[in-house]
């Protein structure tokens, strides 16, 4: 507080605050809390890569409304002038965080903890922040992972997020698309500049892709074209549930994906049991990779990732048939191991599956790429909101754009050579 009975901290930001709209959007949140802001000193980056700076004084009207208006706007990056250590307070047990506990965004962060700035490990949305006060270490830990006496971050003082920044480098897909959705965009050209920046990421960059998927990818006939990507070494893991390894097992073996034929899509004869069929021959092999190394199972989504070390977690839920021996039945072991495939991705590709890809959404940081592809221009809107920055929607069936991505990169990669 300062004098005159007036409520207002000095803050100040920093970075690509004009093309990413970052001071734009601190502007409106202190406007939409009916607070009131003074700007002290505005320096904007000549260079394409400087960054610009400001300094603004914030004012409410009492200590409660400035606070409210103060979190708002730390979340995009705002930070006090004055340097405070960050708060903390043990965990009361296990499983249990301290009623102040600060919630965590999705964005890179980092704590004021004795001295110096330390990056938070590991950032997912809606977690907690413990510290290893003797390391001085900070990572994001869900609330099933705390332990008694675990050093929590509380209370918003001496946290620093990092604000998201529109990508600086070349013109790539999510540059084009401004991080929308439209059923209106040209596909053809959307999914030919897809294919271009899965590239780059893959093989220029070196970097993990991971897709998540639904079973919509072997009905609509696009299985191959995934099984191809995975074996040509653009896919570094699959994250799904039951069903899409029932039906690709069944396409391998049967040619039918629920009982209908896939080349053709007439029913096949007594077609209703081919994916209970198919679920026992698993059964009878003990595992997926076994029926790779069996020679019963040479072809498919399945057999590329046994085949390339491609790692898959098959995610189980109560409507499951079987389940296959390979799905993880226990969810909270299930999220574990999706984190664990997720880990360093730099790209995530959710292929008609809104509520696997709902859920790896919760789990990734803002500036990993995603692209979130479903007919359904609902189901890509959610899973836009999921809150991170480089993210795309697009509007078009499963099983014209894996087999259009396939063919652009084949292209791509011949050209390359």
């Amino acid at each position: 507080m300062s004098d005159n009975n007036k409520f207002e901290q000095e803050i100040e930001v920093k970075g690509h605050l004009i093309d990413s709209m970052i001071l734009t959007s601190i502007f409106d949140k202190i406007m939409d809390l009916n607070g009131e802001f003074r700007v002290q000193e505005f320096t904007v980056g000549k260079n394409k890569t400087d960054p610009s700076y400001a300094r603004l004084i914030v004012e409410g009207k009492d200590k409660t409304h400035l606070s409210q208006i103060l979190e708002a706007i730390y979340r995009d990056g705002a930070q006090p002038i004055s340097t405070e250590n960050v708060s903390l307070e043990p965990a009361p047990s296990d499983m249990v965080m301290p009623d102040l506990f600060y919630s965590t965004t999705n964005k890179p962060t980092q704590i004021y903890y004795d001295g110096m700035w330390i990056d938070v490990k590991n950032i997912m949305m809606d977690k907690c922040i413990v510290v290893d006060t003797y390391n001085k270490t900070a990572e994001c830990k869900m609330i099933r992972d705390i332990k008694k006496n675990d050093m929590i971050v509380i209370n918003e003082n001496g946290i620093r997020i990092i604000p998201d920044e529109r990508p600086r480098q070349g013109v790539d897909i999510f540059q084009f698309m401004s991080s929308t959705t439209s059923s209106e965009r040209p596909t053809q050209h959307i999914i030919k500049k897809v294919a271009h920046d899965i590239y780059k990421v893959a093989v220029k960059q070196k970097e993990k892709i991971i897709v998540v998927g639904g079973p919509v990818i072997v009905h609509s006939g696009a299985s191959q074209s995934l099984a191809k990507l995975i074996g040509m070494g653009y896919i570094h893991g699959i994250l799904t549930g039951n069903a899409l390894a029932v039906h690709d097992i069944e396409n391998a073996l049967l040619g039918t994906s629920l009982g209908m034929n896939i080349d053709d899509g007439t029913l096949a004869v007594r077609g209703h049991r081919n994916h209970m069929q198919s679920i026992n021959e698993v059964f009878k092999a003990g595992s997926i990779k076994n029926m790779v190394e069996q020679g019963i199972l040479n072809k498919g989504i399945m057999y590329e990732c046994v085949k390339n070390d491609v790692p898959f977690v098959l995610s189980g839920s109560i409507r499951d048939d079987g389940p296959l021996p390979d799905v993880v039945t226990d969810i909270v072991e299930a999220q574990r191991k999706y984190k664990e495939v997720l880990k360093d991705a730099k790209m995530v590709i959710m292929l008609s599956s809104m509520l696997h890809s709902i859920a790896v959404g919760n789990m990734l940081p803002s500036y990993v790429k995603v692209i979130a592809v479903d007919i359904n221009q609902s189901v890509v809107t959610k899973l836009l909101d999921r809150g991170t920055t480089q993210a795309i929607g697009i509007v078009t069936d499963v099983g014209v754009f894996l087999p259009m991505v396939l063919q652009y990169l084949q292209e791509i990669s011949k050209g390359d050579c």
